[in-house]
């Protein structure tokens, strides 16, 4: 195991935390990686901006025998969603798009189908009827915006908007961002409108969506680290780690290459209501209003697998406008059983994690390597959450 990096803060007490239970979570990380269940880890922990936790533990390629180093980048999984999502946001604030336009107000397309009633706010929420899985088609197709969009919108829906929680794994966001580039692209790809409209201005300098050669260089490779059946076949996960090396490849549900402390920007600027350092991404009220529940107790179909598998019972999606919530229930969630009712965030396949407890001012960015099962992911971050808040005093 290598050695660790920064860990539990000198000035956790400060911050309210107990050093020996917050040593905890990373004692959890260490065991999952010599058990093999995961092959490594980042985690940051921060209260009011301050950290009190940066831990790394493992590798970033196993096989190779090549430790996690303060270099590492990562594949951001579907916490890239709020990335994407975020934008859609600031563009909405602009006035660019409101939340209930309609996708075919912005591209004709999705008039045809039974899709006339969709809107943005159906797309945030995994409501409206755009496929869930992963699509078969031509890996062109797969890893540009418009042309996955194209595809959505050639399809009849799932489900009538605002009918279903129907996650979808990649189409809703590439629709998401082709309506973007629709009303604001000026000629920009994706890619470039989220460098200058969020990454730039948040100093995210190690984030990317697509390949940037620097990032490749340095990229933990994407590994699977189960054999059973799960939400996605192990081999699904490898031939997604190749559409991420293809040049010019942009998957905005989930393409990204970052790294932790990036996605701990990224979770801070949301913890200071929009802004980190003098960038104002979102106003408060938006965070705010996005960040309440908007699905009701509908379930999120992408959980229907575990009730075989796990024995899990149906439970609330507790989606806001581009977030998962915490909410009252206690049910399997990314989130722990301690974190208040109004933490929020986002998670990628088997591997990331973000979450902002404003009760508390904590924030949460945890990514690794060496994909578990996604229901186990679940539970784990549930855990580590867990031991994070009853580290306070």
């Amino acid at each position: 195991m290598n050695e660790p990096v920064t860990d539990v803060s000198t000035d956790c007490v400060a911050l309210g935390f107990d050093g020996a239970r917050l040593e905890r979570v990373l004692a959890v990380i260490t065991a999952d990686v010599e058990a093999r269940r995961c092959d490594g880890a980042e985690i940051i922990v921060a209260r009011g901006g301050q950290v009190a936790l940066h831990g790394r533990r493992g590798y970033a390629d196993r096989a190779a025998a090549r430790f996690l180093g303060a270099d590492a980048v990562f594949a951001s999984m579907s916490v890239g969603k709020q990335f994407t999502n975020v934008l859609a946001l600031h563009y909405v604030e602009r006035g660019d798009l409101r939340l209930h336009t309609p996708i075919a107000d912005v591209l004709p397309a999705f008039a045809a189908r039974g899709k006339r009633r969709a809107t943005l706010m159906h797309l945030l929420t995994h409501t409206s009827g755009v496929p869930s899985a992963i699509p078969v088609i031509p890996v062109e197709d797969l890893i540009d915006v418009e042309r996955l969009a194209a595809w959505a919108a050639a399809q009849a829906p799932e489900s009538q908007p605002g009918e279903r929680v129907t996650y979808s794994v990649l189409a809703a966001h590439s629709v998401i961002a082709a309506m973007l580039l629709r009303v604001a692209g000026r000629g920009r790809s994706f890619a470039a409108m989220l460098e200058e409209e969020l990454f730039g201005p948040l100093g995210m300098r190690d984030t990317s969506l697509g390949p940037r050669a620097d990032l490749l260089a340095r990229l933990c490779p994407l590994t699977v680290c189960y054999e059973e059946p799960g939400l996605f076949d192990p081999v699904q996960v490898l031939g997604f780690g190749q559409l991420l090396r293809i040049p010019g490849a942009q998957v905005p549900a989930g393409g990204y290459l970052t790294t932790a402390c990036d996605v701990h920007r990224f979770a801070e600027m949301l913890r200071r209501g929009g802004e980190l350092d003098g960038a104002r991404i979102l106003s408060p009220a938006m965070i705010d209003f996005a960040t309440r529940n908007r699905t009701g107790e509908k379930p999120n179909s992408l959980w229907d697998y575990t009730f075989d598998l796990r024995g899990w019972e149906p439970w609330p999606a507790c989606l806001g406008a581009g977030f998962f919530l915490r909410g009252d229930a206690v049910t399997p969630g990314p989130f722990g059983a301690l974190n208040s009712p109004r933490t929020f965030g986002g998670m990628g396949a088997g591997s990331t994690c973000f979450w902002i407890d404003p009760q508390r001012d904590l924030s949460f960015t945890f990514l690794s390597t060496g994909l578990m099962e996604d229901s186990r992911h679940i539970e784990r971050l549930a855990l580590l959450s867990d031991l994070v808040v009853a580290a306070l005093t």
